[in-house]
Parts: structure tokens; sequence; C-alpha cells
């Protein structure tokens, strides 16, 4: 037994020196990460605003019309402008919706206009840095809309640009304060650094192995605190900064493997497989492929829709078998839906029983166990700042994977698919990792008080841990020097 415990006790010092630094970066960066959030990204709300309106007169090829010019393009049909031209966006193909032509080459000059009227300064303040096929730091997510071109703007925020070729839209936008927060949060909590972050296998494995030794240090030293703590006075058997970081490691120990082992099991390193197939619900929900019953757009007819306010995005869709427009622009309410048979707003959501008899006739075979409506989220269909639709309905299927598919009866369309593997990887990885658990999720501060307090306590320790073992390895190279 005494063997085992000075095995231990060992393995454990010697895996701190290098892991105890590595703690120290998570805990620090995942303080930042609740307020920087994730890496630089241009919003959707900055998007649509820096977005110019929509000159609907000038809109002379109609929807039905695209067809040949977008074929694979998609299923998502989106009318914008696009280098003062109105254009439709079909999938990742871009067809101007004056002549019908495609999209050409944007290039240098192309990409200098853009950035300049969304960046709303002349010309003269732009900075041409350069056109990327690859990657850089900024753009690791968009390694699919490559080539972008990057520009710098003379500005006080020090703002950089990345303009897509493919689509003729600014598709990453960073600031010297976005850049900064990145570099204490988001790329040293997830390990983005580029030149690792680019090659996703190497990545992947980085992390999962060093996530693994750091829950194997951190499970040594809950056991090691446990095995060295003593029944009789004193408890503790260490005195000065030892003794605070054996209180700290019995207090802080569990949560931080929590965090640790969570992070693992986020890159899902043993591949859960599923049971069986995905329950396919395009029959129920997707949308009919006849753009056709879409009439051209009246500019008169859409002034006393839009009372005064520009539109900057059309997107055609389906409800029921009907058409409608989902316009969004410069008003609060986020999007208008408008029936393009009828031009009126708005719609009463869809009941409950219609949406049923659809999912019914999707998959015919799989049973349905029950349903609710939700006004609320639950444990699995949430979001922090409250943007996802409510109220949606929940159904529960009878397949070997226990799916639940949550769909918003306003849009009929499915937000939200979770199977059981699903469900369980939210309690591994978000309720361990995220703690966002609903009695205080939604109450900050009380989540942020939290949360800070386990991260500063862990950082405490693993400081203390990383001071204790470069003073003994000191000690240790000053008795074999001397």
């Amino acid at each position: 037994m005494k063997r085992l415990r000075k095995a231990l006790i060992l393995t454990h010092r010697y895996l701190g020196l290098p892991l105890s630094l590595l703690f120290m970066l998570w805990f620090a960066s995942g303080i930042t990460m609740i307020y920087a959030g994730g890496m630089p990204r241009l919003t959707p709300e900055l998007r649509l605003m820096r977005l110019a309106p929509l000159d609907l007169a000038r809109v002379r090829v109609m929807p039905a019309d695209l067809a040949q010019q977008a074929s694979g393009g998609g299923d998502r049909t989106t009318l914008l402008t696009v280098m003062d031209r109105p254009a439709y966006r079909v999938g990742q193909a871009t067809i101007f919706a004056d002549t019908g032509e495609r999209l050409g080459e944007v290039g240098r000059g192309g990409a200098l206009t853009i950035a300049s009227r969304f960046t709303n300064l002349p010309a003269d303040t732009l900075r041409y840095v350069g056109e990327l096929s690859g990657p850089d730091q900024w753009t690791i997510a968009q390694a699919r809309q490559m080539p972008l071109h990057k520009i710098a703007v003379d500005d006080g925020a020090r703002t950089e640009l990345y303009v897509s070729e493919q689509s003729g839209e600014v598709a990453v936008m960073t600031t010297r304060g976005s850049r900064a927060l990145a570099w204490v949060a988001a790329i040293p909590h997830w390990l983005y650094f580029a030149p690792l972050r680019v090659n996703g296998r190497l990545w992947q494995q980085t992390v999962i192995w060093l996530s693994a030794l750091g829950s194997i240090f951190a499970v040594l030293g809950v056991v090691v605190g446990i095995l060295q703590w003593r029944p009789s006075t004193p408890h503790i058997p260490y005195a000065g900064w030892m003794r605070w970081h054996h209180l700290g490691g019995l207090v802080f120990g569990v949560v931080t493997l929590t965090w640790v082992l969570s992070g693992l099991l986020s890159m899902d390193p043993w591949a859960w497989p599923s049971k069986g197939p995905d329950l396919d619900f395009r029959g129920a929900f997707g949308r009919a492929r006849d753009l056709s019953r879409f009439p051209p757009l009246d500019a008169e007819a859409w002034r006393p829709v839009m009372a005064g306010a520009a539109i900057k995005e059309v997107e055609y869709t389906w409800i029921q078998d009907e058409p409608y427009y989902v316009v969004r622009g410069d008003w609060k309410s986020g999007r208008l839906l408008v029936a393009a048979d009828t031009m009126q707003t708005g719609r009463e959501p869809s009941s409950a029983e219609s949406l049923l008899s659809r999912v019914k006739n999707a998959v015919p075979d799989v049973s349905i166990l029950g349903w609710d409506v939700l006004s609320t989220y639950d444990s699995y269909y949430y979001q922090r700042d409250g943007g996802a639709a409510l109220p949606v309905i929940r159904i529960k299927f009878g397949d070997p994977d226990s799916t639940w598919l949550y769909v918003d009866p306003l849009m009929n369309q499915v937000v939200g698919t979770f199977r059981r593997y699903d469900r369980l990887g939210r309690w591994l990885y978000h309720g361990f990792h995220s703690l966002d658990f609903s009695f205080w999720y939604y109450r900050r501060p009380l989540w942020d008080i939290g949360v800070i307090t386990l991260c500063l306590g862990g950082f405490a320790v693993s400081s203390i841990g990383f001071f204790l073992g470069v003073r003994r390895m000191w000690r240790g190279i000053r008795r074999i020097a001397l």
C-alpha cells in the first residue's frame, strides 16, 4: 500500500509540472470566454445592418427562371443586394436578378468596393492585403469559402475584413479588440492556433490526448488527496503552500475533473455509433420546389406592407404548402412574414394536430409515443439569449434511437432533433462543462459568480501545484550541482 501511495504521489507530482500550466491556461481563458465568446465573426445582426437595401424595381428575373442557372445550388432561395445589384442566392450560387447572369470574378477591385460600402468609408482608407487560398487565424471556420480577399481598414478599431469570392459579401470581420479577446479566450481555451487547427486530424488528436492526460492527472490528484487525509488530528499532514494545495485539491478537484473529462468527451474520441438510421422528416416540412407560385415582385405593392422600412433580404419559403416571403430589414422585430398570394403579413401558428399528421405521413413506420407544446425551453432545446423560437412542438418517437423532434409551428420548420446519444452528450459535455443547469443558467449574474469562483479555485490550486513542483525541481537541481 505504501509503495502504491508513493507511486501515485510521484506520478501526480511529475505530471503536474507541464499539466498545471495547461490547466492554468484553461481556467483563465474559461473566465474570459464567458464574456468574449468564441472566435471573431460577422454576426447575423451586423451583417443585416450593413447590407444594402433592396431595390425591388430593378428585379427583372423571376424565381421560376432560376432552375437552369442555379442547378445544384441548393434548396434555399434568397433575394438580396450583391455589389449594388439585386441578386438571388440559391445555395452557394449567386445570380443577379436584373440580368440573370451568375456572379463572376470579384477580384481585388470588387473586394475593395464591397468593403468600402460595407464600412461606409472611402476607398483610400482601405488596404488590400491579399487573396487567401487557405485559412489564416481568423478564417479557420471558413475553409470551404475560400478564396477570400483580406482587406485592412484604416479606422480606430483596426478592422480587418474578409470578402468571399463565392458570394460577393463580407464573410468575416475582426477588430483589434475582438482579436485581442480571442488570444486570451477562445484560442488558448480551444487550442485554436492556426498551424495546429488547420490540420483537423492533428488538432483533434492533440486535444484528445491532452484532455486524457489531464483527466488522469485530476483523478490522481483527488485520489492522492483522499489517501493523504488522516482521520486523526491533524487531518492534513502538510503545512504552508502544500497545505493550501491539498485543501484546494479536495474542494475543486472534482469539478476540475468534470471540466477536463467533458472537454475530452466533446471530441467524441470513441465515435459512439447510433443504433438506427436518422429519421427523415423532409417529406413533412420540406420546401416545395415550384418557385412559379411566387408572383413578380411589385415595388409599389410592397410600399404599404413595409410602411417606409427598408427591405434588406427576402427569403422564399413554403409553409403548409403555401408560398411565403420571410422579409428582413430595418425594424426591431427581426423578420416579417408575408403571404406571397395575398401580401398579408403574419400568420397563425399551425395546429399541433396538423403538424403531427405531416410527421406521421413522413415516417409512417415509426410510432409516436407522445407530444407536448413547449412555451419555455427544456433541457435540450434552449438558447442563452432567448433567440430560439417559442412555442415549439416536442414530439417523442419510438424508434431505436428514441428521437425527440422539435417543430416551430409558426414556420413549420424542424428546429431541433435529439437522439438518445445526443441527449446523453448534452449532459456529458454542456452539463458538466458549461454547468448550464436551468436553476441558475438564466439567472445572471448568479451563474457567472458560481462559474468564475470555480475557475479561480481551480486556477489557484494549479498555480500552487506548479509553484511547488518548480521549487522541488530547483532544489533537486541545486543538490545535484553541489
